[in-house]
């Protein structure tokens, strides 16, 4: 399951660390501290996310 994870977590970090440079960008962070804040909460977002993910493909994978 491990394998899996980290698969999904290269692609969710990645998108989740950007929807949220996005967010900040729209509500008028325009300077590196609150960007750089925004894209580490959601990489670190999609930790447990992609840990769900695999869980959840895992047990459907079994029956």
């Amino acid at each position: 399951m491990i394998p899996l994870a980290l698969l999904i977590f290269i692609f969710l970090g990645v998108t989740l660390a950007g929807s949220a440079m996005v967010v900040a960008l729209t509500l008028g962070y325009t300077t590196a501290q609150p960007l750089i804040i925004a894209a580490a909460a959601g990489f670190l977002v999609a930790i447990p996310a992609s840990w769900v993910a695999a869980k959840r493909i895992n047990n459907a994978k079994r029956g």
